[in-house]
């Protein structure tokens, strides 16, 4: 019997970890602070639950900062017109999105626009990767 309850617990408990690493964006994200941002992309990181971006962005003092960026899950992108390949290091995107509540450099993405191209992507895991 004590090892039918062991089991039980222990597979509640794995079967809960997946829950506790998702958040949802009103926890990390104030939606009164809207953020525009110009940058070079140095990493793009497409995995579940969300998609990371990063790019450098130059400060007031012409110092490069990077930032990092929040979009949907890779299954929404993909419906929203995105591929692993939309978006590569070295290129160069304009951001709109909403700023993380503790200030740091990390933004979640509503939409991106490609500067080659002037394609404009929704991004947004607050919105179901669409705008």
């Amino acid at each position: 019997m004590k090892k039918m309850i062991v089991t039980v617990m222990l597979a509640v408990a794995t079967a809960s970890v997946p829950m506790l690493a998702h958040h949802s964006f009103a926890a990390e994200y104030d939606a009164k602070k809207p953020v525009t941002l110009k940058g070079t992309v140095t990493k793009v990181d497409w995995r579940n639950p969300h998609v990371y971006f990063f790019i450098d962005v130059t400060d007031e003092q012409g110092k490069p900062v990077n930032w990092a960026l929040e979009m949907g899950p890779p299954a929404g992108l993909q419906r929203a017109g995105w591929t692993k390949n939309t978006m590569k290091v070295g290129d160069e995107v304009v951001v709109e999105g909403t700023r993380a509540k503790d200030g740091s450099n990390l933004a979640n993405a509503r939409t991106v626009t490609m500067a080659s191209t002037g394609e404009k992507l929704g991004a947004a895991s607050s919105q179901g990767a669409t705008q």
